[in-house]
């Protein structure tokens, strides 16, 4: 039977490092995306309030007041902020998945690259930390848990997703959320992604020579984006939403007034591209790259069930339990779990779960586990702990 859904990819800034202006921009967003009658609209990685591309542009010990400011700007899971991007998926009906920076009542300079799948009844139905930071990631953000390794059935935008940029390179982690039953996957990524410095314009060829950095390719975050996602939809059999931040004029400014040297680099980097994927990895729908825009695209989740027919990596079709053998650890990891029970999830009797929060307690509670799922020794291979 056909369900098609509408779905909506935000390649926006954020205000650079200002929670409150972002938080109101994310609105205005969700909001518009509702009034086009969209079902789910996805922002990027660490939308809120920003990726922290200053750990790639310059030495650790001249970026204390980046990291600073960015701990002070973060956001509680249980905070005012994501409470008011609840009541925005309330009002306007829709869903949302938004990435942020999260810190830690516990340390004050523990922050995760997080993200949330809000319903269109302002309920969170997945809260996610990005597993493991990548490269100079690693200087900003603390590893993640498994606990939000979870496919919520959302009925309305059928079962949803979702890893943060690098995990799309991980196939025990994507393969976890094949394992549930995926047939929309979310992928969120930074507006770009610099490896390598660009030699100034004003440099010779005995200049540029002189140092490799300045001779490398640079990574191309576009073709990588793409292949890990077309790869994930193509094994899956699921629908992908890539969705990319965008580096305004102001985030470039602020950056490069702190490292000058930076300017050709980040003037020279491809920003990323938000855009959408069917289940044999092909394009479809609309494309917004290297500007600022909203792209839409009309998927038919119904597709997702043809291909399983010829490879069906969860289902024995295409499977060897016998041979293979995963183990999930989807408990929420903390200090707090040091020192206190953890107290289990309530169940609802639609299936919904209220999610694995650090509550005003100081309490984390135990991972949600989408509907049949519950018991540990989860789908096929795949076991939950």
């Amino acid at each position: 039977m056909e369900k098609v859904i509408i779905a909506v990819a935000c390649n926006v800034a954020p205000v650079f490092l200002d929670t409150a202006k972002t938080v109101q921009k994310t609105v205005s967003l969700i909001r518009e995306a509702a009034g086009n009658r969209a079902d789910l609209v996805v922002f990027p990685e660490t939308f809120v309030p920003a990726f922290p591309i200053w750990a790639a542009l310059s030495a650790p010990i001249d970026n204390h007041h980046f990291f600073t400011h960015l701990a002070r700007e973060s956001l509680l899971i249980d905070g005012k902020e994501i409470r008011t991007l609840q009541q925005a998926c309330a009002q306007s009906h829709i869903f949302a998945h938004v990435g942020f920076n999260e810190r830690s009542r516990h340390s004050v300079g523990c922050l995760w690259n997080s993200s949330v799948l809000i319903s269109d009844e302002g309920e969170i139905l997945n809260h996610h930390r990005k597993l493991m930071p990548t490269f100079y990631e690693k200087l900003v953000w603390s590893p993640g848990d498994g606990a939000g390794l979870n496919v919520v059935d959302t009925v309305r935008c059928g079962k949803v997703g979702s890893l943060i940029c690098g995990e799309n390179t991980n196939p025990l982690a994507r393969w976890s959320l094949m394992a549930q039953g995926e047939q929309l996957h979310i992928s969120s990524w930074p507006p770009l992604w610099p490896t390598r410095r660009s030699a100034p314009k004003s440099a010779g060829a005995e200049g540029a020579s002189s140092s490799s950095a300045a001779t490398g390719k640079q990574y191309d975050n576009i073709a990588a984006n793409r292949t890990r996602a077309a790869a994930h939809c193509f094994e899956a059999k699921c629908f992908g939403v890539l969705c990319s931040g965008f580096m305004d004029q102001a985030m470039r400014d602020t950056l490069v007034k702190h490292t000058p040297s930076a300017a050709e680099t980040l003037d020279n980097a491809t920003q990323g591209a938000s855009l959408f994927l069917d289940p044999t990895g092909a394009q479809v729908g609309e494309q917004v790259q290297g500007e600022e825009g909203v792209a839409y695209a009309d998927l038919d989740l119904s597709a997702c069930v043809e291909p399983k027919q010829f490879h069906d990596v969860v289902g024995t079709g295409y499977q060897r339990y016998d041979v293979f053998d995963v183990k999930v650890n989807r408990r929420r990891l903390g200090p707090e779990a040091s020192f206190h029970s953890v107290p289990k999830d309530v169940v609802r009797e639609d299936g919904h779960v209220s999610p694995g929060v650090e509550s005003e307690q100081n309490v984390d509670v135990e991972p949600r586990m989408p509907s049949g799922t519950r018991d540990h020794q989860g789908i096929g291979g795949l076991r939950m702990i």
